[in-house]
């Protein structure tokens, strides 16, 4: 049998679907690129395209790395702006952990924005300093009258007052988390429950594939549980490279989290995922990926682990670097949206051509995938050869109001997706 030429091997295992269960090359079968991308901005007065009825506008603009949302109960939405600011990453550009040559060596803002629009006409007119002097934020919560931020080192707990637009009470450590010099994957984000009694955070690995060592990697590429108070904290989930977005699948009692699997095995090994969270189980990382492919450059596991890893339920292509999920639990947009799932694909560095740079809608039905993923909004591409992008999605959620939120971190913008012509006096009606 003739050797498939190495185009044509790309080409097979670069058209497996969205959603299929893939069919893997070996390692190393196609080149590691180190392919860094241009961001470009959206200067030109063009902007992220969603399908037709629906409308895009810019909502607010002019932030520091914008990287994650939450809304508060009264509407507030808060944008926690952080970045890696480490030695390391400054040298290189971050391009380890998915940056552009854009402003990724910024240092971090390490603060939280509150953004008010109370009169609904879509430009929020209050715009204050809600924490400051924080440690690579990330997730936030408010439980309560307790406001939680999932800084890169550990979970703070803070008081907070409806309506008030900043917090100035120091922060409770309630967890520490492990960071320092080996932390490649920093962001750690946060969600509870449905009755509030338990606290889930998702905790990225500190390297690639556990390269070096495994001492360093304590605590993490989990989601771990702890209670309110801090206390109870336990592995929920474990092997998890770098799970980002959490949800729980409406309907249902099952968390979700989109996982951003390990580089430099090839163009296309290893998929990002979409997996529903087993309590329990272990997902592969650093020894295995999906299931139980044994990645060639990690040392043996411990006896039996990899016999147990858990095969994730949808696959996302690989080096897309998916972080944000966000569960469409409204009734403003059309009926073949609700209940399913919104991710946001930040873009790779280790493709090429490009891959991610956009953000995908797969559908749901009785809590779980029910057919292919689908563009949602796309435009953030240019050029995926020549390697130029306008922006970046990153945090993402559904608002009280119905709209879809978007951060665009390396433009520092925030995107509002909103269906059809709706009058301010109608909105979440």
């Amino acid at each position: 049998m003739k050797k498939m030429p190495a185009l044509l091997l790309l080409l097979a295992y670069s058209c497996v679907l969205y959603g299929q269960q893939p069919e893997l090359p070996p390692p190393h079968a196609t080149k590691s690129y180190t392919n860094y991308s241009d961001v470009d901005g959206w200067d030109d007065g063009t902007k992220p395209i969603a399908p037709p009825g629906f409308v895009v506008s810019l909502y607010a603009d002019g932030f520091q790395n914008p990287r994650w949302l939450y809304e508060l109960p009264n509407g507030d939405l808060l944008v926690a702006e952080s970045n890696s600011h480490f030695g390391f990453f400054k040298k290189i550009g971050a391009a380890l952990i998915g940056a552009s040559k854009s402003n990724s060596t910024k240092n971090s803002a390490d603060r939280i924005t509150l953004l008010r629009d109370a009169d609904h006409d879509g430009i929020p007119e209050t715009r204050t300093v809600f924490l400051k002097d924080l440690h690579q934020p990330f997730g936030m919560l408010l439980v309560g009258n307790q406001f939680y931020v999932a800084n890169t080192d550990g979970l703070l707990r803070f008081p907070y007052t409806e309506g008030a637009t900043s917090i100035n009470a120091k922060g409770e450590k309630l967890a520490s988390f492990t960071a320092g010099k080996v932390n490649r994957h920093w962001t750690r984000n946060i969600i509870a429950n449905k009755d509030k009694t338990k606290l889930y955070v998702a905790v990225g690995c500190g390297t690639d594939h556990g390269e070096k060592g495994m001492d360093k990697e304590v605590l993490r590429a989990n989601i771990l549980e702890m209670n309110p108070d801090g206390s109870g904290m336990r592995v929920y989930a474990s092997g998890l490279r770098n799970p980002v977005g959490m949800g729980w699948a409406p309907g249902t009692n099952t968390l979700w989290t989109v996982v951003n699997e390990r580089d430099e095995l090839g163009n296309d090994l290893v998929p990002d995922y979409l997996t529903g969270v087993k309590e329990g189980a272990f997902y592969g990382w650093p020894y295995s990926y999906w299931g139980q492919h044994i990645d060639p450059r990690v040392p043996n596991a411990p006896a039996g682990l990899v016999e147990k890893t858990v095969v994730p339920d949808y696959p996302l292509k690989s080096h897309t670097a998916s972080l944000g999920l966000a569960f469409y639990t409204k009734d403003n947009f059309p009926e073949k949206y609700r209940n399913g799932a919104f991710i946001t694909q930040h873009g790779s560095w280790n493709r090429k051509p490009l891959s991610g740079y956009k953000v995908l809608f797969v559908p749901f039905k009785n809590g779980k995938p029910a057919g292919e993923a689908e563009d949602f909004l796309t435009g953030f591409m240019k050029d995926s050869v020549a390697g130029e992008v306008r922006g970046r999605p990153v945090g993402i959620i559904v608002s009280s109001t119905g709209a879809l939120f978007i951060t665009d971190d390396k433009t520092n913008r925030i995107w509002k997706i909103s269906y059809g012509a709706r009058k301010p006096e109608n909105i979440g009606k």
